[in-house]
């Protein structure tokens, strides 16, 4: 038996990175699931987002996995598409019962040079359209009397970030969103929880503007990434995390397991948050 026997899951961003993971982890556990993703690329992001081959190719291993799978083009800056999206999916698989508001970019700069559309794209998508995620399901998941919201924060939920304010600012605003739903939603039965991953092995980390943050000029490289996983970690033989390890956290808050657990966080970061500073010292 799978911790997900019989559910259906929605996934936005599920086109590649931690959505894709979140797709094959729950389908795994014998969830059917809805995927929903823009693929198109954003002018202030600096690396290409998903494309329609990408979410494609999720959809092929969730039905490999031997579970149905549902694509939705669409972007979570629009009500109406999730709303669109959401009504299909119970429609076609009959339910809703876990959501995971994935979706998210990633961009760098000081604050006083941030233009209103960079800040804009990434509080409309990293915040925003967390908040338009949890709207589009709530309603279905009230009238049922239960169902499952998983938001993805990050580490920089809970510290400062450099040179990257307006992300940082986004992902501390999900978690202030995840607490408000929880209450909201827990006199009708749904449960709300964040996942928050450290430095995770995706394209938006996988890029040259990753390389040159990390390894603190430009011109760095994916050597320099790694390098920098293992001073952002503490754990043995812990460099970038595996994407895998972020869905692993979200199968278990969407799973009978964690019925009692709401308005929390889950720290997905092998230990950085025990860190006062970058580790000097790794242990490979």
């Amino acid at each position: 038996m799978g911790m997900l026997d019989g559910q259906v899951v929605f996934v936005t961003g599920g086109g590649r990175g931690q959505g894709r993971a979140h797709a094959v982890a729950s389908a795994r556990e014998g969830a059917d699931v809805a995927l929903f993703d823009c693929v198109h690329d954003i002018d202030t992001v600096g690396y290409p987002l998903a494309h329609r081959a990408d979410l494609e190719e999720t959809a092929s291993l969730v039905e490999s996995a031997g579970r149905r799978a549902l694509q939705f083009v669409g972007d979570v800056r629009s009500q109406a598409d999730l709303d669109q999206a959401v009504a299909k999916t119970i429609s076609e698989f009959g339910q809703l019962d876990a959501l995971v508001a994935n979706a998210g970019i990633w961009a760098t700069g000081p604050f006083w040079e941030l233009s209103d559309d960079q800040w804009s794209d990434m509080i409309d998508i990293c915040l925003t359209g967390v908040w338009r995620s949890a709207k589009a399901v709530a309603p279905h998941m009230i009238d049922r009397q239960r169902g499952s919201i998983v938001m993805t924060s990050s580490v920089d939920g809970l510290e400062p970030g450099g040179i990257y304010a307006h992300y940082t600012a986004a992902k501390h605003g999900v978690l202030g969103l995840m607490k408000s739903v929880a209450l909201e939603l827990a006199p009708h039965g749904p449960r709300c929880n964040s996942v928050n991953p450290g430095a995770v092995d995706t394209p938006m980390l996988d890029n040259q503007p990753g390389y040159d943050l990390i390894s603190g000029h430009p011109g760095g490289t994916r050597d320099d990434l790694v390098e920098g996983g293992h001073r952002f970690n503490v754990l043995k033989n812990t460099a970038l995390l595996d994407p895998i390890d972020i869905a692993n956290a979200a199968v278990f808050l969407n799973s009978d397991l964690a019925a009692r657990i709401t308005g929390t966080t889950l720290l997905v970061d092998a230990g950085h948050m025990l860190l006062t500073g970058y580790n000097h010292n790794p242990v490979r």
